[in-house]
Formats: C-alpha cells, sequence, structure tokens
C-alpha cells in the first residue's frame, strides 16, 4: 500500500449531500422501510424455525435468504440514517472497506442462493419422485455452505484489491455507502487490475449464477406446460412463483439501477436515490411476497403468533 494511503483516515459519503430539503423525509422513509424489513423477515424466520412442516429444503433456503435480507440492509441503512440526523457524511478507511466487503459479500451470496433456489425447485417440479433423494438434509447444507463461502471469497478478493489502491485525489465518495466503483474512482494509481476483477470474477460468477436460475425455469416452465390438467399445472406453478416473483425483482432492480443506458443518467443525484431504494425495497418486499402468496408461511406464523400471545 502507498504511503498516499497514510494521509486519507478517513471517506466522505456524498450522495445525500445535495438533498438538503428531503433529509428528514428521507429518514422518516427509510427508517420504517428498514424496520418492516426487520420485522418482515424476522417473522419468515420465526414461522420457519417454529412449524416443523417447514422443515424441508425449500423453506431452509427461504430462511437464509431472510437472512441475507436483513443483514445486506444492515450494512448500509443504519450508517445512512445516522448521516441523514446529524449531517455527518464521514465514515473512517477501515468502516468504508468493512462496509465494501459485507455488502459485496452479502449482494454475492444472494445471487448464488437464488440460483441454488432455483435449482431446488427445478429438481421438485421435474424430478418430484427422486426430490427427498436429491435434495437431502447433507447436500442442502453443502449448497448453502458454498453460497457464502463463495460469496465472502469473492468479497474478499474484490475488497483487498481495492483499497491497495493509492488514494490521494480525493476522499469524497460519490454515493451514500462505499461500493467498489466509487471508490475506484479516487484511485490515483492503476485500477486496471481491480476493474479486471469486477468484469471478469464477477461478471463470470454473476452470468453463471443467472444462467443456472435462468436454465432451471426453462426446464421448470417446460415441465409444467406438459402436464395435463388445470389443476395440475396450477399446483406445480404455485410451488415456484413466489421464488420466480423474487428472482425478477432483484434481477430487474439490479439492471435498472446498474445497466442503464449512459444516457438516461442525467440526475446524480436522481441514480444514487435509485440505488438507495434498490438497496432496501426488495429486502423489505421478500417476506411480503413468500407470506402472501404461501399458505404454509401465513399458518405457521399464525401459530407462533396465537402460541406466544
Amino acid at each position: 500500500m502507498d504511503v498516499y494511503n497514510l494521509t486519507i483516515t478517513e471517506f466522505i459519503l456524498i450522495g445525500l449531500s445535495d438533498l438538503p430539503e428531503v433529509r428528514y423525509p428521507l429518514f422518516v422513509i427509510f427508517a420504517a422501510i428498514y424496520q418492516v424489513t426487520l420485522v418482515g423477515n424476522g417473522a419468515i424466520l420465526l414461522a420457519i424455525g417454529t412449524e416443523k412442516k417447514l422443515h424441508t429444503p425449500m423453506y431452509y433456503f427461504l430462511a437464509n435468504l431472510s437472512l441475507l435480507d436483513i443483514f445486506c440492509p444492515s450494512a448500509t441503512v443504519p450508517k445512512m440514517l445516522k448521516n441523514l440526523l446529524t449531517q455527518k457524511q464521514n465514515i473512517s478507511f477501515v468502516g468504508c472497506a468493512l462496509q465494501l466487503f459485507f455488502l459485496v459479500a452479502l449482494a454475492g451470496t444472494e445471487v448464488f442462493l437464488l440460483a441454488v433456489m432455483a435449482y431446488d425447485r427445478y429438481v421438485a417440479i421435474c424430478f418430484p419422485l427422486r426430490y427427498t433423494l436429491i435434495m437431502t438434509k447433507g447436500r442442502c447444507v453443502l449448497l448453502t455452505a458454498g453460497t457464502w463461502t463463495a460469496g465472502f471469497l469473492n468479497s474478499l478478493l474484490h475488497t483487498v484489491f481495492t483499497f491497495r489502491l493509492s488514494f490521494c485525489k480525493s476522499n469524497r465518495v460519490n454515493q451514500y455507502y462505499c461500493d467498489i466503483p466509487p471508490v475506484v474512482a479516487l484511485s490515483c494509481s492503476s485500477t486496471y487490475v481491480a476493474e479486471m476483477l469486477v468484469l471478469v470474477v464477477g461478471g463470470i460468477l454473476g452470468i453463471s449464477a443467472f444462467l443456472i436460475t435462468g436454465i432451471s425455469y426453462i426446464y421448470i416452465i417446460s415441465t409444467i406446460l406438459k402436464i395435463r390438467s388445470a389443476e395440475g399445472k396450477r399446483k406445480a406453478f404455485s410451488t415456484c412463483a413466489s421464488h420466480l416473483l423474487v428472482v425478477g425483482l432483484f434481477y430487474g432492480t439490479t439492471i435498472f439501477t446498474y445497466i442503464r443506458p449512459s444516457s438516461s443518467h442525467h440526475s446524480p443525484a436522481r441514480d444514487r436515490l435509485i440505488s438507495m431504494l434498490n438497496g432496501v425495497i426488495t429486502p423489505m418486499l421478500n417476506p411480503i411476497i413468500y407470506s402472501l402468496r404461501n399458505t404454509e408461511v401465513k399458518g405457521a406464523l399464525r401459530k407462533a403468533l396465537c402460541h406466544k400471545t
């Protein structure tokens, strides 16, 4: 690490500095969204943990998704709320590195987990008689451990190569949290390796997870269409409809946030606000989607709450 880094002990998060007129309304909105996210995903975990009928591979993966939907916004939202109240936008060098590490790790883990959940639905619908033989408890644990390990190792690689750069231009991060592109943009040394890692490693892992998810659903839809009875099609589709909605929401918001044409980037403030919404809205909607469309989850949650009452 070059001597230039010794002069930077903190970064300034300027993502919200040009929106002073909506500072307090934003605080109220995002504090409410964050609370709903914690309560909603906590309720999913409570329902799955207390109802033995839900101790199956599908709900085991759903519990992991709920954990990610609690951890991921928790990496950025509390700091953002503090900045909105205090009007202090600083974050320490180490704090920025840790925030980036956990954010990238948790987001990457969610990408891999959605692929595993798609594979689980593929086995359940395309090979229903062999489902319990294929998706054993040991295999589910290995798949889940693999998603978390891959997500955190991928993030460690990006974090190390991002923060080994020399920062001597500025310490003003053009975002409301520490992310790879705005932090790399502050470097005064060559960013070729860090940028290539994002393109190559991130691209390979992300595209692989997307292909697994997409191919699984191609086979799922093909199998459902071959079912003759309308009732059979409805039951088969209902087992994967919630996950399909979550996948569509995740990839849709990600593409809208990061892969829009450059001509549409008229307002940096607007783009940061969209990024903020993407980071907090999706984790809030996931438990709503699963609870509203799933009678088993609703029944288990009602049973758990009534028991506690």
